[in-house]
């Protein structure tokens, strides 16, 4: 369970780099809307990510939380050194929007903890 759990939280991880490599330009586009379309599609994923990580993992739902937590911290923490060195990672993009990438990190995975929760609290 432990290292299922832990695989999958670099799979995300690495899932999530690839694809801010790939299309970052797309998630800062200028304006109101792309942000919030970002943030709302942020939180779609990680409540379902969350909602669905015992299914996925295959554990009971009452271990839905643990399982989360140790899926969480390695995309948490790789994600956190990514963000302290942006420009570094992402020489395409504006230096200044470290903060909206960790902003969006923390919504995501905050959302699949929330979900999670519920998922573990619901057993």
């Amino acid at each position: 369970m432990m290292v299922r759990s832990l695989g999958l939280g670099f799979g995300i991880a690495a899932a999530i780099f690839a694809l801010f490599s790939w299309a970052g330009p797309w998630f800062f586009l200028e304006g109101r809307r792309p942000f919030q379309l970002n943030f709302t599609a942020g939180a779609v994923l990680g409540l379902g990510f969350g909602l669905s990580i015992d299914r996925i993992l295959r554990v009971p739902r009452k271990a839905a939380i643990h399982v989360m937590g140790l899926a969480a911290v390695p995309g948490m923490l790789i994600m956190a050194a990514v963000g302290s060195h942006f420009a570094v990672f992402f020489p395409q993009l504006d230096p200044a929007l470290d903060k909206v990438f960790g902003s969006l990190m923390l919504w995501f995975y905050g959302f699949a903890f929330c979900g999670a929760l519920w998922v573990a609290r619901r057993a």
